[in-house]
Parts: C-alpha cells; structure tokens; sequence
C-alpha cells in the first residue's frame, strides 16, 4: 500500500488547520473592534472547525495504522506519521516529512495567534472590570467601631448612590 491515502489526510489537515489560523486572525481584528456578535460567529465557525479537524485526525490515525501493516509494522497505540516515515520508501518519507512540516508549522502559527486573542481577550476583561468599579460607590471604610461592639449589617450596593 502506498501513502496516497495518508497523504490526502495529511493534505485535508493542514487545509483545515490553515483555515482554522485565518479565522484566529480575523477574531484578532474582532476583538480589537469589540463587536460581540462578530465574535460569537467566529467562534461558532471555530467550533465547526474542531470538529472537522477531530474528524479528519481519526481519518489520519486509521490510514496511518492500515499503511503501517501494510508494511509488517506491530504498534500498540495509534500511530504517528513519523512512524509512517520511519517505515516509508524514500520518496514517501520525503513527501510525508514535507506535510509533516509543514502541519507543524501551522499548527505553531495557530498557538502564536491563539495566545495573542487569548491576552487581547483578558485586556479587555482587565479593562471591563476596571471601569465597572469605577462606576459602583464603595461602602464607607470607617476606622472606628461602635462603643457598644455592635456590628452594623452592610447595606445592599447598589449601582447608583440615592444620596446623591
């Protein structure tokens, strides 16, 4: 059996993968507009995206076990595509190295991207938070108590102070 197959898979990975890195690149530009429901389509396309790369990914681990007995290869757990090229002719090993690489080096464009949204995301959490307290009175900090030793019951917050 030849890597055809495998290759196909390999191929539909990194397509998937690729397009999987466009999208985290406009969820930067949204996330920087702050349009919510920008982001919420975005992230529903990622989902999808998921979903169809754990689909292709289970393709990949069943061809790379058929084209690894189908060379005499006995493994115990799902098989890697290095396994694949360790077990491959010469120009198989190249072809599978060179998607191998390259599946890698989307998969590490991805991660970069990824953590950028993920900081962009908690700055504006950071950002939200700080403007949130800014507007919401802060209860009376008294350094004194009551004679008595009583403690007075707090208040309710609420959002805007009635005395004012």
């Amino acid at each position: 059996m030849s890597a055809t197959n495998l290759t196909t898979t390999l191929e539909k990975l990194y397509k998937l993968h690729k397009s999987l890195f466009d999208l985290s690149i406009d969820k930067t530009d949204v996330i920087k507009q702050g349009d919510m429901s920008e982001l919420d389509r975005v992230l529903k396309e990622e989902q999808r995206h998921l979903a169809a790369i754990n689909t292709v990914e289970a393709e990949r681990q069943r061809e790379s076990s058929h084209y690894l007995q189908s060379r005499g290869v006995h493994f115990n757990e799902s098989p890697t595509v290095s396994q694949c090229i360790k077990h491959g002719s010469p120009q198989e090993q190249e072809t599978l190295a060179r998607w191998q690489q390259k599946l890698v080096g989307i998969i590490g464009e991805l991660k970069v991207q990824n953590e950028l949204n993920q900081k962009l995301i908690y700055q504006s959490l950071q950002f939200v938070n700080m403007n949130l307290s800014m507007t919401q009175p802060q209860p009376d900090q008294s350094t004194y108590s009551r004679p008595n030793g009583e403690k007075k019951s707090p208040t309710g917050r609420s959002m805007f102070d009635s005395k004012a």
